[in-house]
């Protein structure tokens, strides 16, 4: 068995004070650092980011008339229409500070670490970090976790109703036994939690609680 880690969008734009925040999602970070730095138990850390154009058609600023959160559609199937968020090279789209300094650590310490951007067709949203939501393009995620011969995928980061999600249903369906730990993540929508866990865990995924992390 092979594990790897996925650090699903904890990026500024996401966290208080983000264009797009998922409400409590700074709480995940101490708990994310601690699993990435179990180099032993985690053969490829992936840290993952939105990397959007500023004319994606996911952004309600590109539609006339529409509103943030106001549903369209977009490559044939309904989209939430988002405010303006993690824009290739703006300060939102960065990795946050703490997330980007511990991926810098154990990179120079010898483990195996990559970062895969989605979401650069501004014509599809891309939820998953493993393709887009019409499923035109792949990321490469999934020929990078079979070039070093992963099995086991652990899913963390933002949203756990819509990134996360997303990661953790492909990922299933690519064979990985995959699991969400749930320290890690927060939703947009928490009132959704308890479906999206239902999901998941029919889809062969599974939803876990780890012990909290010592103090970083």
């Amino acid at each position: 068995m092979k594990r790897a880690l996925l650090v699903t969008d904890i990026q500024n734009d996401f966290l208080p004070g983000g264009a797009l925040a998922v409400g409590q999602g700074d709480e995940i970070i101490p708990f994310v650092r601690n699993m990435m730095q179990r180099t032993g138990d985690y053969q490829l850390i992936v840290a993952v980011q939105d990397w959007h154009p500023s004319d994606h058609g996911s952004f309600a600023s590109n539609h006339p008339d529409a509103v943030p959160f106001q549903t369209g559609e977009l490559a044939g199937l309904p989209q939430v229409l988002w405010p303006d968020h993690c824009v290739q090279g703006s300060p939102g789209a960065r990795l946050q500070e703490q997330i980007r300094e511990t991926l810098t650590d154990i990179t120079r310490a010898g483990a195996f670490s990559l970062i895969i951007q989605k979401g650069q067709d501004p014509q599809v949203d891309s939820y998953s970090a493993f393709f887009d939501n019409a499923r035109r393009h792949d990321t490469g995620l999934d020929r990078a976790l079979k070039s070093y011969g992963i099995t086991d995928v652990d899913i963390v980061g933002l949203a756990f109703d819509y990134c996360v999600r997303s990661t953790a249903l492909d990922a299933a369906s690519l064979g990985y036994r995959t699991r969400v730990l749930m320290n890690g993540t927060r939703a947009i929508d928490a009132a959704t939690c308890d479906q999206v866990v239902g999901e998941l865990e029919a889809a062969g995924v599974r939803c876990v609680t780890e012990k909290p992390p010592t103090s970083i």
